[in-house]
């Protein structure tokens, strides 16, 4: 698990507006479903539901706080901008747009991580250098399947690379990995990072989840902080280059380099993104709305081994489980013995593209404190090895089982599902990590830039 050291004085810029208020696992596919039952929501329900007149709050993104100042930050700089599709300010506007019209910004280059600059990009394809068609500028692949951080010739042609992603909150959605070898790469090229800071859709208050051991860091997992993290990929910029040992560069590259993460304004740590009064564009192409980002934390790490499946590709991507020659009946009865805080199941029905009956399990989030996001994997990891012939965990390919260890960052669990199976403590497992991840939200709250 991370642990900071002393926090030294910051040596970033933050900037204040003057304005006012103006981000896959491989599981099976499924077929289509139809538009979402009528109570299953995304945002929580029941108590948990915040009141009308507190639904919606005025957040003005960084690229908004950006160009209420007046674009200071990078007026008279070459920039580069590293975004996708959710790359967007507050009216939906997206920031190439936005940088490309600013008075006395000069836009020169263009970077994309994976899934592309256009977001349609199969997370299994990688993707060259190329130009992109709508502007013209010169379209660098962050995801070319050599190297993910940027090359010195790369970054030649500017003086700043400016960073607009949306992250979902878990630590194995790639954007905060490519955030971070972009640091790397422009502080040991002398170049500036600006980071225009987005909600965590999850809000900032949750962490959950296995803590990330220190030989299994990767792509899918290079902060070792909790699964789900609750920071904001601006504070994890600043975690990032204010801490000893986050960076694989020398030290005296981290403390010369420089960031500058411009914050939002309006957003607090306890704003779950339908708070926000943001519009969600989808950051890939099955997390498509806030339901799916709740259902990537809450059932990816569970349908990696073993047979489950979340509904990749279905109408409510992460939120359908499905199980073989299981009926979503007995899947239903299994998992409501869980008696799991915060969440409740039921049986969904509806016909596949070609018209034959399909149905599932839908996982709606009943009392929002409550929830746990990563218990419910765990449980189905233990569910699959009692339903499977033999131990699917001590029966997977090297592959399959080197890239589970990396998605849960833990070997003490993959050890204890091969040795122990259906027998598998997770419920003294997730406690030991629920104590962990509360004692690094305590250190790392140094790092908030919003407050609860």
């Amino acid at each position: 698990m991370f642990t900071p050291a002393a926090h030294p004085p910051l040596r970033l810029r933050f900037l204040v507006t003057l304005g006012l208020a103006l981000c896959g696992f491989g599981c099976t596919e499924v077929q289509p479903l139809p538009a979402k039952p009528a109570a299953s929501v995304g945002a929580p329900v029941a108590s948990s539901t915040p009141r009308p007149a507190e639904r919606v709050y005025p957040v003005m993104l960084g690229i908004d706080v950006l160009e209420a100042d007046g674009f200071a930050a990078v007026r008279g700089k070459r920039l580069g901008l590293l975004t996708h599709p959710a790359g967007v300010n507050r009216r939906g506007v997206s920031t190439i747009d936005t940088l490309r019209r600013a008075p006395g910004v000069q836009l020169v280059a263009l970077y994309a991580v994976e899934h592309g600059i256009d977001g349609t990009i199969p997370a299994s394809k990688n993707y060259q250098d190329s130009v992109h068609a709508g502007t013209g500028l010169p379209l660098f692949s962050l995801y070319n399947g050599k190297s993910r951080k940027p090359t010195p010739a790369q970054l030649k042609s500017i003086d700043a690379l400016v960073i607009d992603l949306q992250d979902i909150g878990t630590r194995s959605y790639t954007f905060i990995s490519a955030m971070k070898v972009c640091l790397e790469a422009c502080f040991e090229n002398g170049k500036e990072v600006i980071v225009l800071d987005r909600p965590n859709p999850l809000g900032g208050l949750k962490v959950d989840g296995p803590p990330l051991d220190a030989d299994l860091m990767s792509y899918v997992g290079s902060f070792r902080v909790p699964y789900v993290h609750g920071l904001t990929i601006g504070e994890l910029a600043t975690l990032a280059k204010d801490t000893p040992g986050v960076l694989s560069v020398p030290e005296s590259i981290r403390t010369k380099g420089r960031l500058t993460v411009v914050p939002m304004k309006g957003w607090r740590r306890a704003m779950r993104w339908p708070e926000t009064g943001l519009k969600f564009v989808p950051t890939s192409p099955y997390v498509r709305d806030f339901a799916a980002t709740v259902g990537y934390a809450m059932t990816g790490l569970g349908c990696e081994i073993g047979g489950f499946q979340h509904g990749i590709g279905t109408g409510y991507p992460f939120r359908t489980l499905s199980y073989p020659k299981r009926s979503p009946e007995d899947l239903k009865r299994a998992l409501d013995r869980l008696r799991l805080p915060g969440v409740s199941f039921s049986v969904v029905g509806t016909t596949d593209s070609k018209g034959n009956p399909m149905r599932g399990v839908y996982t709606e989030i009943t009392d929002w404190n409550a929830w746990r996001p990563t218990e419910l994997s765990l449980y189905l990891m233990q569910l699959a090895a009692a339903w499977n012939p033999q131990n699917p965990f001590a029966a997977a390919k090297p592959n399959a089982a080197d890239l589970f260890r990396k998605h849960t960052g833990s070997r003490a669990l993959w050890q204890a599902l091969v040795r122990d199976g259906a027998k598998t403590n997770v419920a003294l497992m997730h406690e030991q990590w629920r104590q962990r991840a509360l004692a690094y939200q305590q250190q790392t709250r140094r790092y908030w830039l919003y407050q609860p």
